[in-house]
């Protein structure tokens, strides 16, 4: 069975969860620490930069389906010849300490070449849908996403706010842009949604209750100091969305 396969079986029970190494984590060995974490923790999916070291790595560590992020076309091609499972165009968090912002034109510019580059190849796609435009432009741009038949789109939003919080509170006005977005984008697309960037195992089940179909979880598990640790955080996620499934089927 493909390992995508597995992926799309949790994305269609709505129970999908992706733990996400970063976009610009090239530090192998934290990189192998995150992996070894989806992989104990039974996540859906893990996710790596564009560093064809990295990927096989990855791919020899789990037998998670590997996505693989960059916002560059040749690197994303790359990443499909190297074996990903997935590739994604986003997770933009990281760019945005770098001062980048990505207009919607420039992410649909980005998804065409892409697609150009690897004719499809059957590999899965999804793409981040910028967490700073306005909602209508989101819109705009996941229906556009749509007729390209792109697999899956994920929010975003922590970078575009600042807790002024302590405690369950703060965690809370993190997630929140992200999944108002989940729930707009949600209503107006059949595309499958994850939910990603600022979220927690407090805040994953509103996401779900939003209208997603999946979650990516990055810097809760990734920031972390020890191996040990990431596993501890990657497993409370996981079971925090096993338990949620289960009270909605209950």
């Amino acid at each position: 069975m493909k390992r995508i396969t597995s992926f799309r079986k949790d994305l269609e029970a709505k129970k999908a969860v992706k733990i996400i190494a970063g976009i610009d984590n090239f530090d192998m060995d934290r990189v192998k620490s995150v992996v070894i974490a989806a992989d104990r923790a039974g996540a859906s999916a893990v996710d790596v930069c564009a560093n064809e070291e990295i990927i096989k790595m990855a791919k020899e560590t789990t037998s998670l389906p590997v996505f693989v992020s960059s916002i560059v076309p040749e690197d994303l091609a790359m990443a499909v010849k190297a074996g990903a499972d997935a590739i994604e165009i986003g997770n933009f968090d990281a760019l945005y300490k770098k001062g980048m912002r990505m207009s919607a034109m420039e992410i649909l510019d980005i998804v065409k070449e892409t697609l150009s580059l690897i004719q499809k190849s059957n590999v899965f796609v999804c793409v981040t849908i910028p967490g700073h435009i306005d909602v209508a432009s989101q819109i705009a741009l996941a229906k556009e996403l749509e007729t390209m038949n792109v697999d899956l789109i994920q929010t975003e939003g922590a970078a575009t706010v600042e807790a002024q919080s302590q405690g369950a509170r703060g965690l809370l006005e993190t997630a929140q842009v992200s999944i108002a977005n989940t729930i707009e984008l949600a209503r107006n697309v059949e595309i499958p949604v994850m939910t990603a960037s600022g979220l927690t195992s407090t805040t994953v089940p509103m996401a779900f209750a939003a209208g997603a179909s999946a979650v990516g979880v990055g810097s809760c598990v990734n920031k972390l100091n020890s191996e040990i640790e990431m596993i501890a955080a990657a497993t409370a996620i996981v079971e925090t969305v096993s338990r949620v499934k289960e009270e909605v089927l209950a």
